[in-house]
């Protein structure tokens, strides 16, 4: 498993002041757990948390929504349908669009809840062919709260540090709501320990405003990272990705983050490498690249283990979010160090 050698690839992610740039020992990219190890297990659960942990991942991930409570849940959609059994259990609360939204649901009325593999809520197919069974065993939507306390206890029994990499979802959405997600989730992270530069965290969001917010308005002092989508998701009103790329909006950026996180194909494409890796180190930003999944690869791309080289070795990144973690750290574990 690995176990002395995590915490030096931690220290390697943290020293921002010395990032290391293309040329490094390739092994040291961090293996982040996306969504858990979600290529086994219904994303977000705790058997996906625990499995991620079991495998060797050096972080791992959590989204954060709030209920009409308040409280922060692990979910990735401010939806619940589509990999819960809300519309069974709570046929007539969706909203006009058709949508149940978490937002509209108290933490005793998601308890009652079963998780499932992600799926079409209107077709009921899965998302991921091939992965764990749509509606197989029974799962649930755990607190923040109680993920890391689970994972400070598997921590504890095998004498590790992991670190935890929780994304603040939608905090416009949130806010139009009456309530505010990043207030919520600071609270829970600083009452588990997790509060300074120092400690086993990255804090994430596609939201430039929001991680501004962050910083600034609600003393984060914890490592930051910005999240890098395309304009045309629609992920976060008001942020320009376009111009977040950019050396210029890369330095904005470096005022008050300590990375970003961007899409592999922003990273390299089936014409090369692009030089944003590079630009974000210059930068004094370390780049945590999402997402690595063997069953969903790049157009051209013939397995894992070739995409794992093309991005730590040939475009040089610090980090890999990945569906399979165990997976993703084998294939870095082949590689040799970089001339």
């Amino acid at each position: 498993m690995r176990i002395g050698s995590t915490m030096a690839r931690l220290a390697l992610a943290a020293a921002l002041a010395a990032v290391p740039a293309a040329g490094a020992v390739a092994a040291e990219a961090l293996v982040i757990a996306h969504r858990g190890a979600s290529g086994m297990l219904p994303e977000h659960t705790l058997a996906a948390k625990a499995a991620a942990h079991a495998l060797g991942a050096d972080c791992i991930e959590q989204d954060v929504v709030l209920t009409a409570d308040g409280v922060p849940i692990v979910l990735h959609d401010i939806h619940l349908d589509t990999t819960t059994n809300v519309a069974a259990v709570f046929p007539d609360r969706a909203r006009d669009d058709g949508r149940y939204y978490a937002a509209d649901f108290t933490l005793a009325e998601v308890r009652r809840l079963s998780v499932t593999e992600r799926r079409d809520p209107d077709t009921g197919a899965a998302a991921f062919p091939g992965r764990f069974p749509v509606g197989q065993a029974r799962f649930f939507v755990p607190t923040l709260a109680e993920e890391l306390q689970l994972i400070q206890g598997m921590d504890a029994a095998t004498r590790r540090t992991t670190c935890v990499y929780p994304e603040i979802k939608a905090p416009a959405f949130h806010r139009a709501e009456g309530l505010d997600v990043s207030a919520a989730t600071l609270a829970v992270l600083r009452d588990h320990g997790y509060a300074d530069e120092g400690d086993p965290v990255f804090l994430q969001t596609f939201d430039f405003q929001e991680l501004k917010r962050l910083r600034r308005d609600l003393g984060w002092r914890g490592r930051l990272v910005q999240l890098i989508g395309e304009n045309r998701w629609g992920i976060a009103p008001g942020t320009d990705y376009d111009h977040l790329r950019t050396p210029e909006g890369l330095a904005e950026v470096a005022q008050v983050a300590d990375g970003i996180g961007p899409w592999i194909r922003q990273v390299a494409t089936g014409a090369g490498v692009t030089s944003l890796v590079a630009d974000a180190h210059a930068a004094g930003l370390v780049v945590h690249a999402y997402t690595v999944r063997a069953d969903r690869l790049p157009p051209g791309m013939p397995d894992l283990a070739a995409l794992v080289r093309l991005l730590v070795v040939e475009a040089g990144v610090d980090g890999l979010f990945t569906d399979f973690p165990g997976r993703t750290r084998a294939a870095l574990e082949t590689l040799a160090p970089v001339d």
